[in-house]
């Protein structure tokens, strides 16, 4: 179905759309019972948003960080550029960078074409460390033991290569080459994408979109290239992409990653692909349902958000309209609306604040940079004051609930943070900061002991370990 070039998608009832609102209430429910951590959810079927929700403090005006989501606009990118005849996907990578060609270029590396960057078959048997401050000096560096487009390997340094082709080409960051190409005539404003030491973007991850910008590229994808009256991407390019090109592992069925792997898409099992980034990010289509889903989340259980996608959603797509339920379409609309991820809540207040109130505690050296440490209670909230290496950071803490705020505590550039404070019935008190464009949530607990301080961190998603090294710190002489 076409859809007009307009800000917003179209709005429609579940019913309207052949799928009932009571089961779409029944996946919310099953992730919530599974105590799955969404932030965004948003269904479309034949071009209509027929159920979307966020949950609070999360929000539609708030973009998202997408991990390895970007791999798919990235993997776009490319198609466009392959389709102004600027690239070939036979041509070997490189051959774009003759300045950090070996003397004697192994045969596998002479060998590597763009494609092979695209499917992650480069023939890496582990994927390049990027950590100089020359990226693409480090992927060339890596031996490639393999032959090209024999072996899957994951490989986010294989992306980040596309988006150092694409600059090297055309003198333009992705983002920049995008924008014309496909941001602007989606409508998607406001996105950023993270970049090297080198200024090039990072490609495989590091770009930040709301959740309807990614409901719209996948619009966009099930329509084959198509966005209103005028094509954005070749359609054989979007065919090509979504389509299995190397095999990622022995599919039993149980496993949506081991289904095939396109051009930086993933095969899904029963009959659908999508683009996904770490921790729940997804841009899920079904042509033969001609349905969309886009889901932000800050959660480990991949597999089981799709669990439960297949579960619930998949088995109630109707051909035909179904009739208009209000009961049903009500109480969904009650869900949806109440959706939210509450801060602790324990006791809001303790008699220890008197003690502790505006001490600052000097902190022992740690891998975050903290100095110090400070907390001052009023009524009402709380106000956190850490000095790290850059500066003091001053976050308002609420009693048993959110309060809006900015901090540079999660990453460099300063990022939009809800934060909220409890005491536990071990009289510490916690504190909990969640970087609402981000999946990220850090737990702090604080044991005052004697005139000192222990701080117990956490995060509640991490690619390793997510607890942090606990900091100790003593008063400052004289207070």
């Amino acid at each position: 179905m076409s859809m007009d070039t307009v800000q917003s998608l179209s709005r429609s009832t579940p019913e309207r759309q052949g799928i009932s609102s009571r089961a779409i209430e029944r996946f919310i429910g099953s992730v919530q019972d599974q105590g799955l951590e969404l932030h965004s959810f948003m269904l479309l079927r034949r071009g209509h948003v027929i159920a979307e929700g966020w949950w609070d403090p999360y929000g539609p005006e708030l973009p998202h960080m997408l991990f390895s989501l970007s791999k798919s606009f990235t993997s776009t990118a490319i198609g466009l550029l392959a389709e102004e005849g600027r690239i070939a996907l036979t041509d070997p990578v490189i051959g774009f960078f003759p300045e950090y060609a070996p003397e004697a270029p192994s045969e596998n590396l002479a060998a590597m074409t763009v494609r092979d960057l695209l499917v992650m078959g480069t023939g890496h048997a582990a994927e390049p460390a990027l950590e100089s401050e020359d990226w693409v000096a480090d992927f060339f560096k890596q031996p490639v033991e393999h032959e090209p487009g024999t072996h899957f390997v994951y490989n986010s340094a294989a992306t980040y290569m596309l988006s150092a082709i694409l600059q090297k080409i055309t003198g333009k960051t992705l983002l920049e080459y995008l924008e014309p190409r496909l941001f602007e005539p989606l409508a998607i404003h406001g996105a950023t994408w993270e970049s090297c030491p080198r200024g090039i973007n990072a490609g495989g991850w590091g770009l930040k979109l709301k959740t309807e910008d990614i409901a719209k590229f996948g619009q966009l994808y099930l329509q084959k290239g198509v966005w209103g009256d005028k094509r954005l991407i070749p359609e054989a390019w979007v065919l090509e992409a979504t389509s299995k090109q190397i095999s990622n592992g022995p599919a039993d069925g149980s496993s949506d990653w081991t289904e095939g792997y396109g051009y930086q898409f993933w095969r899904c099992r029963h009959g659908a692909y999508r683009g996904d980034g770490a921790f729940g990010q997804y841009c899920i289509v079904h042509p033969e349902l001609e349905a969309v889903i886009a889901i932000t989340s800050g959660l480990n259980d991949m597999q089981a958000v799709l669990n439960s996608v297949w579960e619930h959603l998949l088995p109630a797509f109707e051909p035909e309209a179904l009739p208009e339920n209000e009961g049903a379409a009500v109480s969904l609309t009650e869900t949806l609306g109440a959706l939210n991820v509450q801060p602790p809540k324990l006791q809001a207040s303790s008699t220890r604040e008197p003690e502790v109130s505006g001490i600052v505690f000097e902190l022992e050296e740690n891998e975050q940079k903290l100095r110090t440490f400070c907390v001052r209670f009023s009524e009402e909230e709380a106000l956190l004051e850490i000095e790290a290496h850059y500066g003091l950071e001053s976050l308002t803490l609420g009693r048993n609930a959110w309060v809006e705020g900015t901090t540079r505590l999660f990453r460099m550039e300063e990022g939009k943070v809800c934060s909220s404070m409890t005491w536990n019935d071990k009289g510490n008190l916690v504190i909990t900061l969640r970087a609402v464009e981000t999946p990220f949530c850090l737990t702090m607990e604080a044991d005052f002991t004697d005139g000192g301080l222990h701080l117990a961190q956490s995060f509640n998603v991490s690619f390793g370990d997510p607890g942090l090294k606990p900091i100790t710190g003593q008063a400052r002489e004289g207070q």
